[in-house]
């Protein structure tokens, strides 16, 4: 598939409605979602694009296609270790190992030959490819465990190749055990790669050894379904929120709670937490941080993005919004926060550490923002290089990708620094010699 040049933002659009973002490299953007088990005829599975940019704009061109059958994709992670590559996703009470492999396809006029179904065994999750070209020879070479960084620096020369991941599916496991229709709604792997976390409709937050996924400990202290799971950057704590009201961060080795972040609304307003994110620290020692989305229960009141320090249990710093908002990301540098607002479907992206909004995107998505993620500076392979200073992609029940960016904060040149110095010396010299100073 040709490349698809982003105007006001938009840098994809999907045949199903988007619910779950992972950046897989760094250059590839997963998306995932469907139109669920009923027979309405829209998609279930995931998308693969690379990103690039031109100078001017992002471009993202579809590599992967693969699709879960009547299982739609509500919730994903993903870990790269620098040689290979993981996604978990949650397909109604399971959740679903795939490794993600990748190959070098032949391209030819801007075209990808077609693809090759990696389970032959099972249509409902092989790969579906867009076949272009009946005429071309299968020139796919498998690479196994081979670092992506490694896949583009051989290749960098041969301008007819492309790098393509594939989704194969592996271990299965149930992670809710709800009565009645259970689900998984949400996971998360550690940075160290080494524990998964799993919620669910039954209120139980599982902790699970990554990639065996076999089960470490069960956390049973919410009472309502989870929203959001996250671990800090160290690994030892994992913090959750449900729609029970709580906030709890949890002991991971241990498998204890540690501790119940809440607080209390001015004027007996009622609010309820929706999403979280660890901050992302600058120095080693530095305090554990969590940012906080806590929505409220009244339109009549503002909702906040939050930075509690969670060791004293307080919020440190609060940045209002007018709507409700929905979901949350943090840059891999630490440098900036993202929200999406539910009713707008606006984003605005903030300074992390003051919470000083750095940009505002009104109605970036004509319906809720369900998904962000921030162009990564630290996964495997050479990062994006634009004019941007950070990116951030967002996703919507509105079947569009969108990215929204803020342009370096550009300063004037040492050279000309200097030259104007010079120049006001030079001019300050004549003007006394005249006045004979």
């Amino acid at each position: 598939m040709p490349p698809r040049r982003n105007k006001g933002g938009l840098l994809a659009r999907v045949n199903f409605p988007l619910y779950t973002i992972q950046m897989l490299t760094s250059r590839h953007v997963l998306v995932g979602g469907g139109g669920g088990s009923s027979k309405t005829g829209v998609a279930n599975g995931f998308e693969i694009f690379e990103l690039s940019h031109d100078g001017w704009n992002f471009i993202a061109e579809e590599v992967t296609r693969h699709e879960t059958g009547p299982s739609v994709v509500m919730n994903c992670a993903a870990f790269n270790d620098g040689k290979k590559t993981w996604l978990v996703a949650g397909q109604e009470s399971h959740c679903q190992l795939y490794n993600v492999i990748p190959r070098v396809v032949a391209v030819e006029n801007g075209e990808v030959e077609a693809g090759i179904n990696s389970n032959t065994k099972d249509n409902e999750n092989s790969l579906r490819q867009r076949k272009l070209n009946e005429k071309k020879q299968d020139t796919t070479t498998k690479l196994g465990d081979e670092k992506f960084e490694n896949i583009r620096n051989n290749n960098s020369n041969a301008k007819h190749k492309k790098l393509q991941l594939i989704l194969k599916p592996s271990t299965s496991i149930q992670t809710d055990f709800s009565e009645s229709d259970p689900l998984q709604r949400i996971v998360r792997i550690s940075l160290n790669g080494k524990v998964m976390a799993t919620g669910g409709l039954d209120g139980v937050v599982r902790l699970w050894k990554f990639p065996q996924l076999t089960k470490i400990h069960d956390l049973k202290t919410h009472i309502k379904e989870i929203d959001d799971i996250d671990f800090n950057i160290n690994c030892d704590y994992v913090a959750t929120i449900a729609k029970d009201g709580r906030a709890l961060v949890w002991d991971v080795v241990k498998g204890t709670k540690y501790k119940e972040l809440s607080w209390v609304p001015p004027n007996g307003a009622k609010y309820v937490y929706k999403r979280l994110r660890f901050r992302i620290p600058n120095e080693k020692k530095s305090k554990i941080q969590l940012y906080i989305l806590s929505n409220a229960t009244s339109s009549k009141n503002p909702s906040y993005l939050q930075l509690w320090d969670v060791e004293q249990g307080l919020i440190i710093k609060s940045a209002p919004c007018k709507e409700t908002l929905s979901a949350i990301a943090v840059s891999d540098d630490g440098k900036f926060v993202a929200v999406g607002t539910m009713f707008s479907g606006s984003i605005d992206i903030y300074v992390a550490f003051s919470l000083q909004k750095a940009l505002h995107i009104s109605g970036a998505h004509s319906m809720f923002v369900t998904g962000l993620e921030f162009l990564p500076t630290k996964l495997d392979g050479p990062a994006i290089t634009s004019n941007s200073e950070t990116a951030v992609v967002s996703i919507s029940v509105d079947n569009r990708i969108c990215i929204h960016s803020i342009p370096f904060r550009h300063a004037l040149p040492f050279w000309l620094v200097i030259l104007f110095i010079i120049l006001s010396i030079c001019g300050a010299f004549m003007f006394c010699s005249y006045m004979g100073i």
